[in-house]
C-alpha cells in the first residue's frame, strides 16, 4: 500500500468490481475517458481479478480516501517494458462527485513516483483527450510535457476529438 495525505493506493479486491462496474456507466465519466464499449458485471470482475493477480506487464491499485479506506478511483501503470525502462499511465475515478477534491493529483503523484523509484522506470507516458483540460492541467502541475498529439482519434457524440501525448522522464521527476 502506498499512503500519501489524502489517499492511499491499495491492492484490487474482489469486492471492487461493483464499483468499478458502475463507473463503467456513468455518461460524465465515460465521456471523459473517451470509453464507447459496454461492459457487463463479468468483464469487470475478470479485469479486478487480474489486477489482483499482479500480471507482469501491469501495476494497479484502488486509489482510497487515507481516512475512510472508501474506494474513490483507480491507478494503473501498463504497458510496462522493461527493456526500454517505460510504461504508460492510465487514472479514472469513480464519480463525477469525487473530481476535483485532489485524489487524482495526489494518486499521479504516488504512482509516477512507484514507477521511478520502485520500479525504476526511465519515461512514463499517458494520453489524454483534447477536450479533458482539466485531466491536461493536473498532468502538467505533476511534470508531464506535452510531446505531441494524434489527431481526430475518437469520434464521440458526433464529433472528432484529438489526443494529447504527453511524458515525464526519470531525470525530470527526481529534480
Amino acid at each position: 500500500m502506498l499512503a500519501g495525505n489524502k489517499i492511499v493506493l491499495r491492492p484490487f479486491q474482489a469486492e471492487d468490481a461493483e464499483l468499478v462496474y458502475q463507473a463503467t456507466l456513468d455518461p460524465v465519466l465515460r465521456r471523459l475517458t473517451g470509453t464507447q464499449n459496454t461492459f457487463t458485471l463479468e468483464q469487470v470482475q475478470a479485469y479486478v481479478a487480474r489486477y489482483a493477480n499482479n500480471p507482469e506487464d501491469r501495476v494497479g491499485f484502488i486509489i482510497a480516501e487515507r481516512e475512510t479506506l472508501k474506494a474513490v478511483g483507480e491507478i494503473v501503470l501498463l504497458n510496462i517494458d522493461p527493456d526500454n525502462r517505460s510504461a504508460n499511465i492510465r487514472i479514472g475515478l469513480f464519480r463525477v462527485a469525487d473530481l476535483d477534491q485532489g485524489y487524482g493529483s495526489e494518486a499521479m503523484r504516488l504512482m509516477v513516483d512507484y514507477g521511478f523509484r520502485t520500479l525504476k522506470l526511465h519515461r512514463i507516458g499517458l494520453d489524454v483527450l483534447d477536450f479533458n483540460t482539466r485531466a491536461v492541467h493536473v498532468y502538467e502541475k505533476i511534470g508531464f510535457k506535452q510531446e505531441g498529439m494524434l489527431r481526430d482519434t475518437l469520434f464521440y457524440e458526433g464529433a472528432y476529438h484529438s489526443e494529447i501525448l504527453m511524458g515525464i522522464l526519470e531525470s525530470e521527476w527526481l529534480r
